[in-house]
C-alpha cells in the first residue's frame, strides 16, 4: 500500500489517495511498522476524506495505538499544540513558512488571514524580534489553541489572536495597518484578495497568495496562477509586481498547490 503519512508530534497520520482503498488489516500492518521504525510514534491514525468545510478539516479514522488526537509538534524552534480533528495543521508546509519568516523584516506589521493554530505568527514573532503579526482565524477551537501557543512560545503581545471572518475584521479592525499579508488557505484567497489589499498601508506592501490549479506542466500551473491574479489585480487598479511564483507542493495528479509573493507598489486614495 501507499506509503504516503504526516507526523505531527507523536502522532502519524496515513494519508489516502485517489482512487486506492485499503482493508483494516492493512492500515493496521502499515500502522505497527511505522510504531515499529518510529520511536516517538504513539498513534496511527487514517485519513479518509479530503480537507474540507469552513474549518479545513478532514475525517480521521483511529488504526492504532493511544486513543487521542492532541498533541504537541515541533518545529524551527517552536512548539505547537494542536488538536488534528478539530484544527487544520500541515506539516508539509514546514519549508513555506520557514521561508516566509525569512522574507520579514524588522518593525514589520503581518497580518495571517487563515491562521489556524497560529503557525506563521509565531514562528515569525519568535524568529523576529521587533515584528508584530494578527493571527485571525474563524475556528473558534483553531484560536483557543492559537491563545495556548502563544504562551507556550512567548510570544504574548507580539501575536494577536483575531477569532472571525478575515473579511470583516481586516475592514472593520486592520485597514491600511499591515506591511506583509499571509493567505495560507488556497481555496478562498482569490475571493478574499481585495481585503487583504484594503489591510495594507497605503504606500503598499507584500502579499503572499496561495491557491491551487490543475495542469500537466508545472510551467503553466504558475503562469495560469499568475494570469488570474494579475488580471484581478489590474481590474482593482493596483499597481504591483509578482516577483515569485512557485510550487509549494503536490496535492494529486496533476494538482499543486503555488505561491505568489506579490509586491504591492501602491494602492489607489479610492480603494
Amino acid at each position: 500500500m501507499s506509503k504516503s503519512f504526516d507526523i505531527i508530534g507523536d502522532i502519524v497520520i496515513i494519508r489516502s489517495i485517489p482512487d486506492n482503498s485499503y482493508t483494516l488489516r492493512e492500515l493496521k500492518t502499515f500502522g505497527q511498522s511505522l510504531l515499529d521504525s518510529h520511536k516517538n510514534i504513539k498513534t496511527v491514525f487514517f485519513q479518509s476524506s479530503s480537507v474540507e468545510g469552513t474549518f479545513r478539516l478532514r475525517k480521521l479514522d483511529y488504526i492504532l495505538g493511544e486513543k487521542k488526537t492532541r498533541t504537541f509538534h515541533k518545529e524551527n524552534n517552536c512548539v505547537f499544540s494542536v488538536d488534528i480533528e478539530k484544527c487544520y495543521f500541515s506539516p508539509r508546509l514546514s519549508h513555506e513558512r520557514w521561508r516566509i519568516v525569512q522574507k520579514v523584516m524588522p518593525k514589520e506589521v503581518i497580518v495571517n488571514m487563515f491562521a489556524g493554530v497560529g503557525c506563521f505568527s509565531i514562528l515569525i514573532a519568535k524568529w523576529n524580534e521587533f515584528t508584530k503579526g494578527y493571527s485571525i482565524d474563524i475556528n473558534p477551537t483553531a484560536i483557543s489553541f492559537m491563545k495556548n501557543n502563544i504562551r507556550i512560545n512567548r510570544v504574548f503581545g507580539k501575536v494577536i489572536p483575531l477569532l472571525g471572518d478575515a473579511k470583516i475584521i481586516l475592514k472593520n479592525k486592520l485597514s491600511s495597518m499591515a506591511d506583509r499579508i499571509i493567505m495560507p488557505l488556497p481555496e478562498k484567497a482569490f475571493e478574499y484578495l481585495p481585503s487583504a489589499i484594503i489591510s495594507l498601508k497605503k504606500s503598499g506592501g507584500w502579499i503572499h497568495y496561495y491557491d491551487f490549479e490543475h495542469g500537466k506542466k508545472t510551467s503553466y500551473v504558475l503562469d495560469k496562477i499568475k494570469f488570474k491574479v494579475s488580471k484581478k489585480l489590474n481590474s482593482l487598479g493596483i499597481d504591483f509586481n509578482i516577483s515569485t511564483s512557485r510550487i509549494v507542493r503536490s496535492i494529486g495528479p496533476n494538482w499543486y498547490q503555488v505561491v505568489l509573493d506579490i509586491h504591492i507598489l501602491k494602492i489607489p486614495d479610492s480603494f
